[in-house]
């Protein structure tokens, strides 16, 4: 999945890599038994960037599970959509540094 991102997370690894926000994130970091699209170990916030096959019950329903467990260590997870990252990068940044910020 590194080598071959979607449009969406290619567009917010352009963002959130170097430390431009002021912490370091990982993309597809292993968390129990789960890829997650990007993690900051250092404040513990997890960013899932969702296509729209999530959209299906069963597949909201594994993503709940999956968020569950990953709150369960410790993590906050925020999810986006594709399309919020694509048309609107100034407040996905702006979430992604306010849940920083406040941790």
């Amino acid at each position: 999945m590194r080598k071959a991102p979607t449009e969406a997370e290619s567009v917010l690894w352009k963002y959130i890599s170097n430390e431009q926000l002021g912490y370091k994130f990982r993309r597809q970091h292993i968390i129990d038994s789960y890829i997650v699209d990007f993690v900051c170990l250092q404040k513990k916030v997890v960013i899932e960037v969702d296509g729209k096959y999530h959209n299906t019950a069963q597949q909201r329903e594994l993503d709940e599970q999956r968020q569950l467990k990953i709150s369960s260590l410790g993590f906050t997870v925020i999810r986006f959509t594709n399309e919020q990252v694509m048309c609107d990068i100034d407040n996905t940044l702006l979430t992604i540094k306010n849940q920083l910020l406040n941790i």
